[in-house]
């Protein structure tokens, strides 16, 4: 080999290898996915909390007169303080006056809306058989639309007396609410919908509509056992 050719050979510079490259990727992938996983596991409880923070303010503001009230589930044939039961799927709030009275319920529902699903917590008392409020705890609608169902008179003004009463032997709700178009509302049980925002006062309805029919006649049959578990 000639003194140039030599020189030549020492100037290639050499690859490296692929499987050092497949190394390096896949712990830049293996760590990512690690922080990703610390910061999901950091965050939730938060998310969590804050979640429950935000229904339990919601309570009193949907039960008109109750100043006290406790978190409790269904189970079975009994009712139980939420505290006691591990992952409760029905959850719900039995409201209490200054008599310390059970005189409604508040409970958590949802629907998807048209970005994504929309969660509020509803009101209902015992004496009127009917919703009386409602409070968006979340959303993702569209500014100015479909976010109307919070800023809306007319529309709020729906759940001020909204009819959830039950059947004659307290089975099931007399008639399902329902959202029907703007202007057309003709009975108790009816929510008129927001022109514009249709979709999103239809998740609204259908989340209350889905929550009453299971819950309302569940706790109505319970409602004697509510004095126990005041707070």
């Amino acid at each position: 080999m000639t003194e140039q050719q030599s020189s030549a050979s020492e100037q290639v510079v050499q690859k490296p290898s692929s499987l050092h490259m497949i190394f390096a990727l896949t712990l830049i992938s293996v760590l990512s996915g690690m922080a990703v996983v610390m910061v999901y596991l950091y965050t939730k409880p938060i998310i969590d909390e804050n979640k429950r923070r935000a229904i339990e303010a919601a309570v009193l503001t949907v039960i008109p007169d109750a100043i006290s009230y406790a978190a409790l589930v269904i189970d079975g044939n009994s009712v139980l303080p939420a505290a006691e039961v591990k992952n409760p799927q029905q959850l719900f709030y039995a409201g209490y006056d200054k008599n310390k009275q059970a005189i409604g319920l508040a409970a958590p529902a949802n629907a998807q809306g048209y970005a994504d699903k929309v969660y509020i917590i509803y009101g209902y008392r015992f004496d009127c058989e009917c919703i009386t409020g409602i409070k968006v705890i979340k959303h993702a609608e569209t500014p100015g639309l479909g976010d109307k169902v919070i800023t809306d008179k007319a529309f709020v003004a729906n759940f001020e007396a909204l009819d959830a009463s039950l059947n004659s032997d307290g089975s099931a709700l007399q008639n399902l609410i329902i959202t029907v178009k703007h202007g057309t509302r003709h009975n108790p049980w009816e929510i008129d919908a927001i022109s514009g925002a249709t979709i999103t006062s239809r998740a609204i309805g259908k989340a209350l509509q889905l929550s009453t029919a299971r819950m309302i006649p569940q706790v109505v049959k319970f409602q004697s056992l509510l004095e126990a578990q005041q707070p």
